[in-house]
């Protein structure tokens, strides 16, 4: 059963139990209509309070059945909702916590609504790239009016029950602290003979002037949906509130609720969100593994990365040990980590009282010792294998027994690193992402002698600190670098053939990416790149890079730093200029090397950047590296700017068709460079099985 029912006096109480948000799944709904149906038949009752067990009324639909046939058994939810709408006798939603798309749409359909304070309200479902599907388009606007319904649905975003006082949404809204269910009984004790009952879909739209109105939202909703088409498609069922009767409305929005399912902007964020709950499952380490309690942190490194981990720390509220070498270093870090709350501040996004708890929770140090009490470390220095040694052999020496020993490398070998401890079970790799304070990216990189325990602790500490953690196994540049090498190579390889910097980046743009290979490159800084490749060329001789990018830094030019890199930079801005320097460079190395330079077309830019990531990916998964082709998407999704529309370089190959990625990836094989595209083992069986990278 997946909801309960108990009989107070003449009232019959109906309570949703699917933990932990009692989401709407099949056995819900049928348990649901079963407790309607024995309370109508049993002469004893004379109403029905309905509401939800432990932490909410209702979430919404069950994310354990999306994309399954049960969402689409009967009962459907139109027909939960259509039972409790008919039931002869009244039935009072008695809401706490959360009410949200499915769960508030099944208490529209109640008689009557009381709720408690602090309940958050919501149909979210725009989120998803759709719209509410079971009414709530029409009957929303029935009970708040108009412009509040429409602002509620278009963005999605909750709203507390107090702040609906005084509208049709409630007909009684409860103290604080109050016994639900006893006040929702004695309200429905107070109403249990009141006929006709009263429903949500009788009530008129009133609103002068509604057309000019609806306009105006088109106009303002179509500026900001960009690629996305669901926004849209709220404003136009949700008018339908107004023009249409109500079943020609309902009809209305089940047509547009179905088309939108079918679009690939809907499947992408839908399997976004599942893929952001997969990504925190770790299949060899059991739910219930006991994790390690982390009450304070330290951090090796006061730079950009160093202070910017630091700042998550004390934004969960756990106390944070800056480590430094040298006080100037230590104090610039400090001084920088204040500027950023100072901004926050000023920008009304940080209270006072949250301003001070913070930065307070942030200090420094340049002893070792001060930090050997800590629970994790996280060392953020510079990307050398000999300095990472220095610090991890020390970490060893002075950490107390149990701490986590964590490295924030974006490429090096975690194996060697954990290595120069005693503990090698207590290493982690946790590589966030620049600014690591805003970047939702975590990769946690499990070394072969990783702790699952340690595992286990680090996945929930990402959660703590709003963070997406994503798990990598240990290979040079885990996933998310090792996938964007290639797609940097391919960008250099086309400049030698006949494109420029801004031509690539605008091609990428216009498919999505905030950002071009090189203006990204030029923000992050030109000589990181240049560092790692001279490391590779020591290490791996035999892969080939384009050498315009050490051109570049043989000029100089290492990005927005130096107001030069593949752009020009002026004073105080950061709008990238394209720069006749460069380009005469990029032209005279293309002479150099024999290369006639050739017109390219956007489309084969797209393909051949987005392609070298799936191809690596394919390679990444066939390694075990990623667990799944959805934590590909995620990292991707959340650390580098992939269009959250496409889903994610996997699922992207998916809605093309791995048929179609191969045909391209051998095409460009047979080109210059083909060396580069050898197509992955992984890529060519799915392909011929007719799969997808996520099926």
């Amino acid at each position: 059963m997946s909801a309960d029912y108990a009989v107070h006096g003449s009232i019959a109480v109906i309570s949703l139990n699917n933990p932990p948000v009692n989401g709407l799944g099949l056995a819900t709904r049928s348990a649901a209509i079963e407790g309607i149906r024995r309370a109508e038949q049993d002469p004893a009752i004379k109403a029905i309070v309905l509401t939800g067990a432990g932490k909410a009324f209702s979430g919404g639909a069950d994310i354990k059945e999306f994309n399954s046939s049960k969402a689409l058994t009967e009962p459907t939810l139109h027909s939960l909702i259509r039972a409790v709408e008919g039931c002869a006798k009244p039935i009072v939603a008695a809401i706490h916590a959360v009410a949200m798309g499915g769960g508030l749409e099944l208490a529209l359909g109640c008689h009557y609504r009381v709720a408690l304070p602090g309940a958050q309200i919501a149909l979210p479902e725009v989120k998803l790239g759709l719209l509410p599907g079971a009414g709530g388009t029409q009957r929303l606007p029935r009970v708040l009016g108009l412009e509040m319904a429409l602002n509620m649905i278009v963005s999605g975003t909750p709203v507390l029950s107090e702040k609906l006082a005084g509208t049709a949404i409630f007909d009684k809204l409860l103290p604080a602290g109050a016994d639900l269910v006893a006040e929702a009984c004695a309200f429905a004790e107070g109403i249990a003979d009141l006929r006709p009952l009263p429903k949500v879909r009788d009530r008129k739209v009133d609103y002068p002037d509604h057309e000019a109105f609806l306009q105006f939202s088109r106009n303002t909703v179509k500026a900001v949906a960009g690629p996305f088409p669901a926004p849209l498609e709220c404003v136009e069922t949700v008018a339908a509130s107004v023009t249409m009767e109500f079943e020609a409305g309902l009809k209305f929005e089940r047509e547009r609720f179905l088309h939108l399912m079918q679009t690939t902007e809907c499947k992408s964020l839908r399997h976004a969100f599942i893929s952001e709950r997969a990504a925190s499952k770790i299949p060899d380490v059991a739910p219930d593994t006991p994790v390690r309690a982390i009450r304070k942190a330290a951090v090796i490194g006061a730079g950009t990365m160093g202070g910017g981990i630091a700042m998550n720390f004390a934004n969960a509220g756990i106390p944070v040990v800056l480590l430094e070498t040298k006080q100037e270093a230590l104090d610039k870090g400090l001084a920088t980590i204040r500027k950023n709350y100072e901004n926050t501040l000023k920008k009304g996004k940080l209270t006072q009282e949250k301003f001070d708890q913070r930065v307070a929770l942030v200090t420094g140090t340049l002893e070792y010792g001060a930090i050997a009490d800590a629970d994790i470390v996280i060392e953020a220095v510079f990307e050398d294998m000999g300095v990472k040694e220095t610090v991890f052999r020390k970490l060893d020496e002075v950490m107390k027994p149990g701490a986590i020993l964590a490295s924030n490398t974006s490429t090096l070998d975690l194996d060697k690193i954990a290595a120069f401890t005693s503990r090698p079970q207590d290493v982690v790799g946790t590589h966030f992402f620049s600014p690591a304070n805003v970047m939702k990216l975590l990769e946690i990189v499990r070394g072969k002698a990783t702790g699952k325990d340690v595992l286990a602790t680090t996945m929930a500490l990402s959660k703590k600190l709003k963070k997406t953690g994503v798990v990598s196994g240990v290979c040079d540049g885990f996933i998310g670098n090792r996938m964007i090498e290639q797609y940097f190579r391919q960008a250099g390889f086309l400049l030698e053939e006949g494109a420029t910097p801004e031509q690539v980046d605008q091609a990428i743009e216009k498919f999505g990416f905030p950002m071009g290979p090189f203006r990204m490159s030029d923000l992050a800084g030109n000589d990181i790149g240049w560092y790692i490749r001279k490391r590779r060329y020591v290490e791996k001789p035999e892969v080939v890079y384009s050498k315009t990018a050490d051109l570049l830094c043989e000029m100089g030019r290492f990005g927005q730093k130096t107001s030069a890199g593949w752009y020009d930079y002026k004073e105080g801005d950061r709008k990238a200029y394209p720069s006749a320097v460069v380009n005469e460079m990029i032209v005279k190395h293309s002479a150099d090397i024999g290369v006639a330079r050739r017109p390219i077309g956007d489309q084969e830019i797209v393909e051949r950047l987005v392609y070298a990531l799936v191809n690596e990916g394919a390679l990444i998964l066939e390694e075990g590296i990623a667990l799944r082709a959805s934590d590909i998407d995620m990292v991707y999704l959340t650390g580098y700017g992939f269009p959250l529309y496409r889903g994610g370089p996997m699922f992207y190959a998916d809605t093309v068709g791995l048929f179609n990625v191969l045909g391209a990836v051998e095409r460009f094989a047979k080109g210059r460079h083909g060396e580069a595209w050898k197509p992955a083992p992984l890529l060519v069986r799915l392909a011929a099985e007719g799969k997808g990278f996520n099926s």
